[in-house]
């Protein structure tokens, strides 16, 4: 009877992969989206109607953006900056599930307790992880949102953006504009994996490998409930790493603090939540395809064998095709790699018992 296949466990790398392309796809298909929330994040309300004709385009909703860029740069201008926009998914992501499933793996190895992690163990997790991502892909993020802020003719490439950054009053360290929201708002990620791991072992109990729709319900579930939560901070770190509103005549926010306040004072406690709709909207069609692309790649790296001979699928026949072969055996070990002298004194000693023997069986000895 065959020998029935069981799953390769999966590697951090190989999720990190998985997580990576998932979320690069998603990204790729939302862009606008993406493009348009930032747009509605870092503009200013204008109660001075004088101000209008400043030359900064000013936007009432997601469609009002999305027709007047299209009217105004072509559909090409709904993906500027996609590149960067892309690197950066791509980067984060693949840090962020590498690292995730490095600590959840270490933590489920040194922890004797039976069963899954608790919430707060997965959000801590989560969280922990998220912290090592943002420290390596931070400048991209800041990259990407100078260049989704510009004007088309002001646009320029990732290189020339990062050089633009670091020719600013913060140096090098520009490149690491928001870093202290970006480490706060490591419970974004952390609350979407941790709620997904959650809402998959209560609504979907003992499966290992969910349906794409399963997936994509939870992803968008999981990703609502982190982006409600934490809607505020990712304003607040928008703002701190685009160029400064007109208002503030070229001076740029210190933390992420002032730029809440900033928005408070002048456009009301309700702006901290503008953009919302796109980054929802967003939010559940990227974390859904996410999911659902990155289940389906786990899967499809579970079931691939690593070599043509290593599945076991169907080992007796291929046994037989093969030939049972009776395995070597030797009458007396090998002393091949052993010291001189014992081969030395072993020899001597098989010499003088066969002598021993022979002398015996001649009558010459009483004993062998």
């Amino acid at each position: 009877m065959g020998v029935q296949s069981k799953p390769t466990p999966i590697r951090p790398w190989g999720r990190a992969t998985a997580g990576a392309a998932g979320a690069v796809f998603a990204n790729a298909l939302v862009y606008p989206l993406d493009l348009v929330k930032t747009k509605l994040q870092v503009q200013v309300k204008q109660t001075d109607p004088s101000k209008a004709a400043s030359g900064e385009p000013h936007y009432s909703s997601t469609w009002d953006a999305v027709s007047r860029i299209a009217a105004a740069e072509g559909i090409s201008g709904l993906y500027g900056g996609m590149s960067g926009a892309l690197i950066g998914v791509a980067s984060t992501n693949f840090a962020y599930f590498y690292w995730y499933s490095v600590v959840r793996a270490l933590y489920i190895k040194h922890n004797k307790a039976q069963g899954n992690p608790g919430t707060a163990v997965e959000l801590s997790l989560g969280a922990l992880a998220g912290a090592l991502a943002q420290l390596f892909t931070i400048p991209v993020a800041v990259i990407t949102t100078r260049q989704q802020t510009q004007k088309k003719e002001d646009r320029k490439g990732i290189f020339d953006t990062a050089r633009e950054v670091i020719g600013g009053e913060d140096g090098v360290s520009g490149l690491w504009r928001g870093l202290k929201a970006s480490l706060v708002l490591v419970v974004n990620p952390a609350i979407t994996y941790g709620a997904y791991e959650r809402l998959k072992n209560v609504v979907f109990p003992g499966k290992t490998s969910l349906r794409p729709w399963e997936a994509f319900v939870l992803g968008a579930m999981s990703k609502s409930l982190a982006t409600i939560v934490t809607q505020p901070l990712i304003v607040a770190k928008v703002g701190l790493q685009s160029r400064p509103p007109a208002v503030r005549q070229g001076k740029p926010f210190k933390s992420f603090v002032e730029v809440m306040r900033f928005i408070v004072e002048n456009e009301g406690a309700l702006s901290l939540f503008k953009g919302i709709g796109p980054q929802l909207l967003k939010g559940l069609l990227v974390q859904g395809i996410l999911m659902m692309t990155k289940e389906r790649c786990v899967l499809a790296t579970c079931q691939m064998p690593m070599n043509p001979n290593s599945s076991q699928h169907n080992q007796a026949k291929k046994a037989h095709r093969n030939g049972i072969k009776k395995p070597k055996t030797s009458r007396y070990p090998s002393l091949n790699g052993t010291d001189p002298k014992f081969r030395r004194n072993h020899r001597h000693a098989l010499h003088g018992t066969a002598k021993a023997l022979k002398e015996f069986k001649e009558g010459k000895r009483e004993t062998a």
